[in-house]
């Protein structure tokens, strides 16, 4: 069985809502967060001390977007994947990875500097221009938008997961106000998938199941 580590609402919520949009069957793992810091035993499975970590048989992964896309190849060919031979192969392959590496990185230094660091080392300054960093790139995606539900291949795929767990981050950080209509529409209906409400339920649940410290796991629950 598929074995997911996962703190609440981290980068792992991305492989855990493509799981629940699979119906896999899977065993989740609640870690506290930082796991590095609060459950130092995980080094022993995972030596960066991080969240996501997938297991799949002989299968090791440790970064949330490629976890989507082997989860997408691996178990929807043609349908939460986009293959090698349709021409939205391309678009499928950027949104997968922007909504990581264009989006959630410097949505990291804002929940870093406003929330992680202690008093005297927080940045407030720091924080507020990765905020307008993020804002302005999200906005790449307002005319594809405007005519498209979904980001590529005119259906809901892995990419959309990807990015729609950026949303999910940019709300908890107060930004999606900010969002622009037709990006503020677009994560409306992404909340509104059975796959996100049932992983937004198996997280809380299995923290609750699993007795998950709240000082650990700080409720950031929309």
């Amino acid at each position: 069985m598929i074995q997911l580590f996962h703190c609440i609402s981290a980068r792992s919520f991305r492989p855990l809502w493509l799981l629940e949009e699979l119906g896999l069957a899977y065993e989740l793992h609640m870690l506290p967060f930082p796991p590095r810091v609060h459950q130092r035993a995980f080094l022993a499975l995972n030596p960066l001390g991080t969240v996501p970590l997938l297991l799949d048989g002989d299968t090791r992964m440790t970064e949330s977007a490629a976890m989507c896309q082997y989860l997408a190849a691996r178990h929807s060919p043609g349908q939460l994947d986009v293959a090698v031979h349709e021409a939205a192969y391309g678009d499928y392959l950027n949104f997968l990875h922007f909504g990581e590496a264009t989006l959630t990185f410097p949505q990291t230094l804002v929940l870093r500097y406003t929330h992680f660091e202690p008093e005297g080392k927080k940045q407030p300054q720091v924080a507020q221009d990765y905020a307008k960093w993020f804002l302005a790139r999200l906005r790449t995606l307002e005319p594809r938008l405007t005519d498209s539900a979904f980001l590529c291949a005119g259906r809901f795929t892995a990419a959309d997961v990807s990015v729609g767990y950026a949303l999910l981050l940019a709300q908890h950080l107060g930004l999606a106000e900010q969002f622009t209509p037709h990006v503020a529409a677009y994560w409306a209906r992404l909340q509104q998938r059975a796959g996100y409400q049932r992983a937004q339920d198996a997280q809380w649940r299995a923290g609750q199941e699993q007795g998950l410290p709240a000082l650990a796991a700080p409720d950031v629950r929309p």
